[in-house]
């Protein structure tokens, strides 16, 4: 269980959602939500497969269109920004995909220099070095700067993928699913680097999960995501403390079966 975080700004909030909704064609993905991210909070999004968790922050980076409702990030509302000041926030949010999204033609050390040669165009050869060599240690990974992706473990890439986003210093980090697919040790392992990342980093989160374990260890608050809507929201106690038999079989699944 993850000890209470005497960090998180309550006063700040750098995602704000109001009355989001999102269909596609016939199918209502999301029903009006409602939600915040306070500075320095990670915050849990649980809910079953398809229920529209990975919809809701392809729509707070830009990705997808919203079809109503209000979505601001870092004081921004997203779907009024253009393509250039898109890319600009887009920088500070980091975007954590489930399969790592690393270039297996580059090595580890090409991965991370890669978004700081585009982005970061005024970067020294020498200060590139200095921010890659932080970041790998940061992650654990340090060794691994030469090698390929595919000379990688699955727990591996992961670290390398949540390093690549790490490498612009964004002040919000998007996870999708990140211990999907992972053995039960690196899937600890994983969670403890989610946690070290938001008190090494400075960073806010929204880690986007079915993984009660992952939720358990990394989440200062959570929500669940139900039909479309958030039908409990609070610490993990307060969320699952419920005769709703939605919540008591998504909890049965993940620890009694």
């Amino acid at each position: 269980m993850k000890k209470i975080n005497p960090n998180i700004n309550y006063e700040n909030k750098v995602i704000e959602i109001k009355g989001l909704k999102k269909a596609f064609d016939d199918f209502e993905v999301l029903k009006g939500v409602d939600l915040n991210l306070y500075q320095g909070e990670n915050l849990v999004v649980l809910g079953r497969s398809g229920t529209g968790k990975s919809v809701l922050i392809k729509i707070i980076s830009g990705l997808l269109d919203p079809d109503e409702g209000m979505v601001r990030v870092l004081g921004q509302e997203v779907n009024k920004l253009k393509p250039k000041q898109l890319d600009q926030l887009r920088l500070k949010v980091g975007f954590s995909f489930q399969n790592s999204a690393l270039y297996d033609s580059m090595t580890v050390y090409e991965n991370l220099e890669f978004p700081l040669i585009r982005h970061a165009k005024d970067m020294s050869k020498g200060e590139r070095d200095r921010r890659i060599h932080f970041i790998l240690d940061g992650v654990g990974l340090l060794q691994a700067i030469n090698q390929m992706p595919s000379e990688l473990s699955g727990g591996q890439r992961k670290r390398i993928g949540i390093a690549r986003t790490l490498i612009l210093k964004p002040e919000i980090m998007l996870y999708d699913e990140p211990t999907a697919g992972l053995d039960p040790i690196t899937c600890i392992e994983i969670n403890a680097l989610i946690n070290d990342v938001q008190e090494r980093f400075n960073t806010s989160a929204i880690i986007i999960t079915h993984d009660l374990t992952c939720a358990r260890s990394v989440g200062d608050r959570m929500v669940m995501l139900l039909e479309g809507q958030f039908q409990r929201q609070g610490t993990f106690e307060e969320v699952f403390n419920t005769d709703d038999e939605r919540v008591k079989m998504f909890y049965d699944y993940n620890f009694v079966y």
